[in-house]
């Protein structure tokens, strides 16, 4: 399967993110804390649109083999069972009626270390990280609520160019739609799935998972006549 087009729209979304962080880290050079071996957004929660979850597995497995590789996916694997284990209180949480935008509060006040954070506080993937990534630590707007890196110089209540996360989730929804319908995917959800960067990188994206239709292999109607004439 190619996916080039679509890789090449999403790194081409990237960088106009990469491109919003710059103005802004300009703009406020004093307020933007990002330095190398900060680890906050290594250690936040937040999941990645189909585009982003492929682009990323597709480098990782460019990237890592053997001992390292399978190294890294064992940490994957018990990232996993520790993001699920939060949504799953979350889910509960609003079955039983708890306010939302509490829980949203308390899902980002969780922890859970990347799997591609190396030993060094390092980025295993920097080149090909995330769009979350790329923009933490200058104020977003999500939901129509502003929200920043803690660490930040940003103070609550002043005015600062902000960046629409929203506009950009959708952008990513567009890419990942478009993959899915070039794809012929059978799955009608595929592109609106969501998945933490563990599961990202457990995932095999074969033409099975994405929903791909199977051709069938034509039959020759004159061998196949011949084979029932033979048998009368």
């Amino acid at each position: 399967m190619e996916f080039k087009e679509f890789f090449e729209r999403y790194e081409s979304l990237a960088e106009k993110v990469e491109e919003a962080f710059s103005r802004v880290s300009k703009s406020h050079p004093e307020l933007v804390m990002c330095k190398p071996e900060c680890t906050d957004c290594c250690n936040a929660l937040f999941d990645l649109t189909l585009v982003e979850a492929m682009y990323l597995k597709q480098h990782f497995d460019l990237q890592f083999f053997g001992e390292e590789r399978e190294a890294v996916l064992e940490i994957a694997n018990k990232a996993d069972r520790q993001v699920y284990k939060l949504k799953k209180e979350a889910f509960t949480a609003t079955q039983e009626g708890k306010d939302e935008e509490a829980i949203i509060k308390e899902m980002a006040e969780k922890r859970i270390r990347c799997p591609l954070l190396n030993e060094k506080d390092l980025c295993s993937l920097y080149a090909h990280r995330p769009l979350a990534c790329r923009i933490y630590g200058v104020p977003l707007a999500i939901g129509g609520t502003g929200r920043t890196c803690g660490l930040s110089g940003f103070k609550k209540g002043n005015k600062y160019p902000t960046v629409n996360m929203d506009i950009i989730h959708d952008q990513l929804l567009t890419i990942s739609s478009d993959l899915a319908r070039g794809i012929n995917s059978k799955h009608a959800g595929l592109s609106e799935m969501l998945v933490p960067v563990s599961m990202a990188l457990l995932t095999d994206y074969s033409e099975e998972y994405l929903g791909v239709p199977v051709e069938k292999e034509d039959q020759n109607p004159e061998t196949t006549q011949g084979i029932t004439d033979d048998n009368k």
